[in-house]
C-alpha cells in the first residue's frame, strides 16, 4: 500500500470553515494517506495585528501565514503533494507550488468575487494594482499541476479570464455527510416553519426576508390559509415581530442546528452575494425545498420547479410569492424536498467529494496525468 504525506493549506474564513471541518472528518478514512494541515486565520490580537498592510490584507496575512506553516512541515516530514484552498493561501506560496506538486482549490476567482465585492465589503483598487493581482493569480493557477473548482460557474470563470485550459480544472463541490442530515420522515402540522441561515443577515438576504415574511404571514393570516414562523439563525440582531425567531449562538453542524433544519418546512436564502453557500446543501440533505436567489452557483444546486425556487436579489414581493407557493401546497414542499435530498446525494456528498479529490491528489503526488 502506498503512503502519501500531503499538506492541506486551507484558509479559515466564512464557509471555508465548515469546509475543513467536513474534510478532517473524511480524510482520516483514506489510509494511504497522512494528512498534514496549515490553516491561516485571520489575526485580531497581538503584534502581528498592529503591522501596516498586514493587519488589514487578508491575502498578505492567509499567504503569509501559509508560507511559514509549510516551512515548519517541510521540516519535519516530506509532502508528497500540496492542497490549497483557496487561491488566497497560495499566491504567495508559490516558490511551494514549483517545488511540490499542487492542487489548487477556489469557490471563485478573484474576478468573479470582485463582481461580488460590494456585497462583502470589498473594493477594487487602483488598475495597475488590479492588473498585478490579475498576473499573480494567473500565475499562481499556471504553476499548480491541476485546479479544483466548487462549481461549473468558477470553472468557467478561470477558463475565460485566466488563460487556464478547461483540461486542467476538475468540479468537485463542497458538501456534507447526507446521513448525518437525514431527517425522519416530515409530518403534517398546522404551522409551516421557514428556516434561515446566514451569520450576515444583510449580505444573505435576511431583511428581504422579512419584509416578504411580514407580507407573507398578513396574507394567509387573513385567509386562514396556515400559520407559519420564521426562523433565523444569524450572528445579527432582527426586531422582535410576530411568529419570528431568532439564533445567535448556532454553531457549525451541531446537533441543535440539524435539529432545526428537521424541526422547519422550508430553508430560504436570499443572498446578495455568496459563491456556493454550503447551507444549501445541508437544506437539500434534510430534505428541505430552498428558494434563493439567481446568484453565482446557486442555480447549480437549486433547480428552478424542481427543488425549489429562483429570485432576483432584493425583490420581497417576488420571495413573497415564491414562499407562499410553498407554505400553502404540503405536497408541493415534499415532493421539492425529496428532489433536493437526492441532487445532494448526487452531488454533493462530502464523503463521495473528499475520495474523489484525495483520489486526485494521489495521482497527482505519484506524478501520474490528472
Amino acid at each position: 500500500m502506498n503512503q502519501y504525506n500531503l499538506g492541506f493549506i486551507i484558509e479559515q474564513a466564512l464557509g471555508h470553515i465548515t469546509h475543513t471541518k467536513n474534510l478532517r472528518a473524511n480524510v482520516p478514512h483514506d489510509q494511504e494517506i497522512q494528512a498534514h494541515w496549515v490553516l491561516p486565520e485571520w489575526q485580531k490580537s497581538g503584534l502581528k495585528s498592529k503591522i501596516p498592510v498586514y493587519k488589514s490584507n487578508w491575502t498578505v496575512q492567509a499567504g503569509l501565514q501559509a508560507r511559514q506553516g509549510l516551512r515548519q512541515l517541510n521540516g519535519q516530514v516530506r509532502l508528497d503533494a500540496l492542497f490549497f484552498h483557496t487561491q488566497v493561501t497560495a499566491t504567495l506560496a508559490q516558490n511551494w507550488i514549483k517545488q511540490i506538486p499542487s492542487v489548487v482549490s477556489l469557490d471563485a476567482t478573484p474576478l468573479q468575487y470582485d463582481a461580488l465585492g460590494e456585497f462583502y465589503t470589498h473594493e477594487s483598487g487602483p488598475s495597475w494594482l488590479e492588473n498585478f493581482k490579475w498576473r499573480l493569480n494567473r500565475d499562481c493557477f499556471k504553476h499548480a499541476r491541476h485546479l479544483v473548482t466548487w462549481s461549473d460557474w468558477a470553472k468557467e470563470g478561470l477558463v475565460a479570464d485566466y488563460e487556464v485550459p478547461p483540461e486542467k480544472v476538475t468540479v468537485i463541490p463542497p458538501g456534507v455527510n447526507p446521513d448525518e442530515w437525514k431527517a425522519a420522515k416530515r409530518q403534517a402540522t398546522s404551522t409551516v416553519k421557514i428556516l434561515f441561515v446566514g451569520g450576515n443577515l444583510e449580505r444573505k438576504g435576511g431583511l428581504v426576508l422579512l419584509d416578504a415574511f411580514r407580507a407573507l404571514k398578513s396574507e394567509t393570516s387573513e385567509g386562514n390559509e396556515v400559520d407559519v414562523e420564521l426562523h433565523l439563525v444569524t450572528k445579527d440582531q432582527a426586531d422582535p415581530q410576530p411568529g419570528l425567531f431568532v439564533y445567535n449562538n448556532m454553531q457549525p453542524n451541531s446537533a441543535p442546528l440539524k435539529k432545526l433544519y428537521h424541526d422547519c418546512d422550508i430553508f430560504c436564502l436570499p443572498t446578495y452575494g455568496d459563491c456556493l453557500p454550503m447551507v444549501l446543501s445541508e437544506a437539500g440533505a434534510a430534505g428541505l425545498p430552498v428558494v434563493s436567489t439567481t446568484v453565482a452557483a446557486i442555480p447549480e444546486i437549486v433547480h428552478e420547479n424542481k427543488t425549489g425556487f429562483l429570485v432576483k436579489t432584493g425583490d420581497a414581493q417576488g420571495l413573497k410569492e415564491a414562499l407562499k407557493s410553498l407554505v400553502t401546497n404540503q405536497s408541493r414542499r415534499l415532493e421539492f424536498g425529496q428532489r433536493a435530498e437526492v441532487t445532494v446525494k448526487e452531488r454533493y456528498d462530502a464523503q463521495a467529494n473528499a475520495r474523489r479529490l484525495l483520489t486526485l491528489l494521489k495521482q497527482i503526488a505519484a506524478g501520474e496525468s490528472s
